[in-house]
């Protein structure tokens, strides 16, 4: 992945894209917003963020979240273009399932994963909504900055548990919430917008509009548990080394040492 796809997907978030404007939180119109922008100029505005990387500066191969998957059946939430789902068949994974809102993003992974010789069973679903997944099933859930886009997360949680088989393990990244509310503005980091606001807002970037929540790590830690995850693993740092190998005096390379824009959650099913 190149460093400009990790930063575009980084910089999600009020105060740092333009002008972002509160909608009321209305599921069926978010889902229209997020689709129409998947389905036409997402990847090329935000590029692609997919394992190895769990988003800027956390990679898979430092953290080893996931560990030996072979003969391990596998279902991401929000597949995208396919790239996480063939770094795992790599990995002998046994099953592969993704789903996403998006059917230009559904047709790109089948193309992609048959170009190199595999399959998956994918389903175009909102995250929120019961599509035919079956349960008590998979070894491994995981979303690879996808999770935030649900406009329901207690509800998504949940159903992703009933995916899960006991002591199954669900591994999740997204970009940290305090990364949302600073900016780099004159080689200082300044606040844009208060952590506790995880009120919808829509953004406008190049053609497209995509609609967001930023919540708190609270309420991803408060869901997980109410949908019965016990957290195993939490990661908030930055790589060193990823780091170093960006231009040191880019902004968002100095932010990402002052200020966690990554975090990713190890959990498991009780």
């Amino acid at each position: 992945m190149d460093k400009n796809s990790i930063s575009r997907t980084n910089i999600i978030g009020a105060g740092e894209v333009g002008s972002a404007v509160s909608v009321d939180m209305d599921k069926n119109s978010i889902h229209k917003i997020n689709s129409i922008f998947w389905d036409t100029k997402g990847n090329e505005i935000l590029g692609t963020t997919a394992l190895p990387f769990y988003g800027a500066f956390v990679s898979e191969e430092k953290c080893q979240l996931f560990g030996d998957v072979s003969g391990k059946k596998m279902l991401e939430i929000g597949c995208g273009s396919g790239q996480s789902l063939r770094y795992l068949a790599e990995r002998k994974a046994s099953e592969l399932w993704g789903t996403d809102i998006s059917e230009k993003q559904i047709e790109k992974t089948t193309q992609y994963l048959t170009s190199y010789g595999f399959l998956a069973k994918l389903i175009c679903s909102p995250m929120e909504e019961k599509c035919g997944i079956p349960e008590n099933y998979f070894d491994f859930v995981y979303s690879i900055y996808a999770i935030g886009w649900t406009t329901d997360l207690e509800g998504t949680f949940c159903r992703i548990a009933s995916y899960l088989k006991k002591d199954g393990v669900f591994i999740f990244s997204w970009s940290h919430p305090i990364h949302k509310c600073v900016v780099a503005e004159n080689n200082r980091l300044t606040f844009k917008k208060s952590y506790f606001d995880e009120s919808w807002y829509s953004v406008s970037l190049g053609e497209g509009t995509l609609a967001l929540s930023d919540r708190k790590l609270s309420t991803y830690v408060n869901a997980l548990a109410k949908a019965g995850f016990v957290i195993e693993q939490m990661i908030e740092q930055s790589d060193d080394e990823i780091i170093q190998s960006w231009d040191d005096n880019s902004d968002f390379a100095k932010k990402a040492k002052m200020l966690p824009v990554t975090f990713v959650v190890k959990a498991r099913k009780i």
